[in-house]
């Protein structure tokens, strides 16, 4: 399989020395990073699904069709789409339409989501977390694996011998994200499809035993070899110190929202420096992030790598030097480093 790069976003509200730019504009920014990812020659750009004040993209599809349509190459897709407050019908057939308007390049990846604020907006039952993902995720399993299909669930209406239009012309792409659980690593792998972990911290290596465990699962199941992914946050500068000094202000400032609700200890600069020398922060020049890409993707074996380059109130002049520098020298060079690998193990 080919090496593929890729970034993500949720469309984090940035900051200029003026103050906060409004979603409105952050969507508008988010649309020229993702034509400049093509330009640069990136294969995916996905976009995360939010609700709530810190993220501006809550729907995709209408910006996943902008991109598809002022892009030539690059594919598009969610990252993530939470399944368990949508309809896979639904989904099924917006994404059914992106493809017939950009054949194969339109891709979908469900999970749980790390939020739960979609479940009160849509009427939902946070206590129905786990049966809701599961029902629906067999559902668009159906979906995905026959015309007509008959369903039965504690969720909705029972479908006898139902066909959902329009038909796509070809298989839709549908990947698995996955926060580090084994049994929704065997999920996908049942389910057929490639996999995306998720990491957001801690050394990416510890994630080697689920990498091995889909593939056994793959093979054990007489299923074709399917890509996996790596997700995880970043930020590229041309030295390492500019990097740090430009992302971490935004970075602590996110973690700090998000852990006031979770109980997190206060984001040190510390914790911050053992992250990205250790851990899963991509932070740093293009040949020490190339190098750090490199390890990740040899150790777990992935065909792809995204990274999750908006975090925080960053400077929108900052995202789109990242988005540059990540597609002309980093993927390059990560590229360059594998091929070599082999020859000097």
């Amino acid at each position: 399989m080919t090496l593929e790069f890729g970034l993500d976003t949720f469309g984090d509200i940035t900051a200029t020395q003026s103050g906060p730019q409004s979603a409105a504009q952050v969507i508008r920014d988010t649309l020229a990073e993702a034509v400049l990812a093509d330009e640069v020659g990136l294969n995916y750009f996905g976009l995360g699904e939010h609700h709530r004040p810190d993220y501006a993209i809550s729907s995709m599809e209408p910006l996943i069709a902008t991109i598809l349509a002022k892009t030539k190459t690059i594919h598009a897709g969610t990252s993530v789409t939470v399944l368990s407050s949508d309809d896979p019908i639904r989904l099924y057939q917006r994404f059914a339409t992106l493809d017939a308007l950009a054949p194969g390049r339109a891709e979908i990846t469900i999970g749980r989501g790390s939020f739960t604020e979609s479940f009160p907006l849509f009427g939902y039952e946070l206590q129905d977390y786990e049966t809701l993902f599961s029902e629906k995720a067999q559902l668009l399993h159906e979906l995905l694996s026959r015309e007509k299909i008959s369903f039965r669930g504690h969720h909705r209406t029972s479908l006898q011998n139902v066909t959902v239009y329009p038909r796509p012309e070809r298989p839709l792409s549908v990947w698995r994200g996955v926060g580090g659980s084994p049994d929704s690593v065997l999920e996908a792998a049942a389910m057929n499809m490639p996999l995306v972990m998720a990491i957001i911290g801690g050394n990416p290596a510890r994630f080697a035993s689920l990498a091995d465990l889909y593939r056994k699962a793959r093979a054990q199941m007489g299923g074709a070899e399917l890509p996996l992914s790596v997700h995880s946050p970043g930020h590229i500068a041309k030295t390492d110190e500019e990097a740090k000094e430009r992302f971490f202000p935004a970075y602590a400032k996110m973690h700090d929202l998000i852990g006031r609700s979770r109980g997190w200890p206060q984001f040190t600069r510390a914790a911050f420096e053992h992250e990205i020398a250790n851990g899963s922060l991509y932070v740093g020049s293009p040949e020490t992030v190339a190098q750090k890409i490199a390890r990740t993707m040899g150790v777990l074996g992935l065909q792809r790598f995204t990274l999750k380059y908006s975090a925080g109130p960053q400077d929108p002049a900052h995202l789109r030097e990242t988005v540059e520098l990540y597609g002309t020298k980093v993927a390059p060079r990560v590229r360059e480093l594998l091929a070599a690998a082999p020859a000097n193990a």
